[in-house]
């Protein structure tokens, strides 16, 4: 097989597990259901995944990868850090309508099959998302928004804390949905706190 075409097949053997990995979850998937979808011989799959979970661990770490990265280029296209974060709020709500956004639905759905085919490293939610965060609120310190005596990384901790609040709780006084709102809320309660300097 040339390399091309093993390129190809791997292609072919990702997009089938995303898609049964989207239809069924990570434990309800098989190496041969994987194969069948995929057009390809369970030989052929094993000669590229040795077992389910580098097969499915292969599948998810891209599809986290493609999620990030589309989620970090419309955040880069955004002016000011308050809208960035309604943005944030906004692709978190739509997490779970997102194909990208499958991992962190099996992260919730299947901890300990996510952790075995994805691996310890990927496993935890607010670690990603304060990683993720961090660039764009060291932005927003050199640009005068957050006092520059936060700490960046606990402010995007912090960050990533408050927006898994808001994809996932609904509350009484402020509709999610709504970045019209998500914006006033910034605005009033995340902003000052973070533009005034930390107290002790």
């Amino acid at each position: 097989m040339t390399e091309v075409s093993t390129t190809q097949v791997v292609d072919r053997l990702l997009d089938a597990a995303q898609v049964l990995l989207a239809r069924k979850g990570i434990r309800a998937t098989t190496v041969s259901e994987v194969a069948e979808e995929a057009g390809v011989s369970r030989a052929w799959l094993y000669r590229h995944f040795p077992d389910k979970s580098s097969l499915l661990g292969a599948a998810i770490v891209r599809l986290n990868e493609s999620f990030w990265s589309g989620a970090r280029a419309e955040l880069d296209t955004l002016v000011n850090f308050a809208e960035q974060l309604v943005a944030g709020v906004r692709i978190g709500r739509g997490a779970y309508d997102d194909p990208g956004a499958l991992p962190l639905r099996l992260r919730a759905a299947e901890p300990e099959e996510f952790a075995a085919c994805a691996g310890a490293g990927v496993t935890a939610l607010v670690p990603d998302l304060g990683a993720f965060w961090r660039p764009f609120v060291e932005a927003a310190i050199a640009r005068g928004e957050i006092h520059p005596a936060h700490d960046p990384g606990e402010v995007a901790e912090w960050v990533a804390r408050v927006l898994i609040s808001f994809g996932t709780m609904p509350g009484e006084t402020l509709d999610a949905d709504d970045p019209a709102a998500v914006l006033r809320h910034m605005r009033r309660f995340v902003l000052p706190g973070l533009r005034a300097k930390p107290e002790g």
